[in-house]
């Protein structure tokens, strides 16, 4: 009998992650990985198995072809491996609101509730909606599941979910729900598995990439996170502002004339480290200018962490571990020890040689807190959801 094979869709703003696993009695086991940045032209497909790294070109162009992209990908992916055996495909949705607490199988009904929310996740939400739709145009009869970046968040306490609005508010759905969850849900687990008694105590995780958060566990459980109600909020992004005065909102509005699109599209494409910096945001290049600008973008930005992580380590009361995850957590040794010099006042303590040298644990023998490095795997989450949302074991 033929492995039953499990694909994953992860689409960001600007590219389409893809995992091809394996279904197993414990987890999905991985088989191989993929990316297209939408951003690049030629399209290149870079597929990563036990074969070494392809990098494999693509004749559609841009997001403008969208489902010959994913066609493409799919007669790649079927000449590597025989996707007569695909099962299911499981796809990574930014914003589930209140009406999903965990993963499920995909139905009309599901995608006008994924619809109804595209506001609140402006730059993810429809194309994870696109993905969705057009792989079920491709392949009628292939279950589909979402797996949600808000579930992971559901056990967060409503003195923590609300804002400090009229309560009617939080009733109708305006509340903070926090995201990257998937991400969280794989750190929760790998520290459980680090450390079985405590699963890191009390921890803050670091997700910092190009989009970036914070996320207060007790135990590998969330209590508190920096993003809120938008995947706007928190700390400084590469090109999204973060926490934001709404007075500064009404004033470019109503002071300066300009239209809420406009605002809109500032504060999720035009700011953060791009916006602070005039140059770029991507912390790399700036880490690599010598213009005081870019220095002080990144100033900000890494102040601004390790203020978040304080906060949230109010939450829950104390800090026993602090883990870095993500593009920047995991590669950008001058980020995490900006982070943590600040943090020192907290018993954190960074060995620079540990740093410099990306090791999973970065921090001083005998400090109180243990500051580690841990590779997210997102897809590895979507794999083993889907199989849950069908039940197959």
């Amino acid at each position: 009998m033929k492995d039953r094979l499990i694909l994953t869709f992860n689409a960001g703003s600007s590219t389409i992650k893809i995992g091809v696993f394996r279904e197993s009695v414990a987890s999905a086991q991985p088989i191989a990985k993929g990316i297209v940045d939408l951003r690049h032209d030629p399209l290149v497909f870079r597929l990563t198995s036990e074969g070494g790294l392809a990098e494999l070109p693509l004749k559609s162009k841009g997001e403008g072809q969208f489902s010959g992209i994913l066609n493409e990908i799919l007669g790649v992916l079927d000449t590597h491996f025989d996707l007569s055996t695909l099962n299911v495909t499981g796809h990574r949705v930014v914003h589930g609101g209140d009406r999903f607490s965990g993963p499920t199988r995909i139905t009309d009904e599901t995608i006008r509730s994924i619809e109804s929310l595209v506001e609140l996740a402006p730059l993810h939400q429809p194309q994870n909606l696109r993905m969705i739709r057009t792989l079920a145009a491709l392949r009628p009869d292939l279950p589909q599941t979402a797996s949600f970046d808000t579930a992971f968040h559901r056990s967060q306490s409503p003195l923590v979910q609300r804002f400090a609005l009229p309560r009617e508010w939080y009733d109708r759905g305006v509340k903070r729900y926090g995201f990257h969850g998937l991400s969280y849900a794989y750190i929760a687990r790998e520290l459980t598995q680090l450390e079985p008694e405590r699963a890191g105590g009390r921890a803050v995780v670091a997700h910092l990439g190009s989009g970036a958060s914070l996320c207060a566990m007790e135990h590998g459980v969330s209590r508190d996170t920096s993003m809120g109600f938008s995947t706007v909020d928190g700390i400084p992004m590469a090109t999204r502002s973060g926490a934001l005065d709404p007075g500064v909102v009404f004033h470019l509005i109503n002071g300066l004339g300009l239209s809420a699109r406009i605002v809109e599209d500032m504060i999720y494409k035009k700011s953060g480290l791009l916006g602070l910096s005039g140059i770029s945001g991507d912390s790399r290049v700036l880490l690599e200018s010598a213009e005081p600008e870019a220095w002080e973008a990144i100033d900000i930005f890494t102040m601004r962490i390790a203020g978040e992580i304080a906060r949230l380590a109010a939450t829950v009361g104390g800090l026993d571990t602090i883990v870095f995850t993500a593009g920047i957590g995991e590669n950008q040794p001058a980020i995490r020890k900006a982070v943590c010099d600040r943090l020192r006042f907290l018993g954190v303590v960074v060995d620079e040689n540990a740093n410099d040298r990306n090791a999973a644990v970065i921090s001083e023998t005998h400090q109180p807190v243990t500051v580690r490095i841990i590779a997210t795997d997102e897809e590895q989450v979507i794999a083993d959801e889907a199989v849950a949302a069908l039940k197959w074991r």
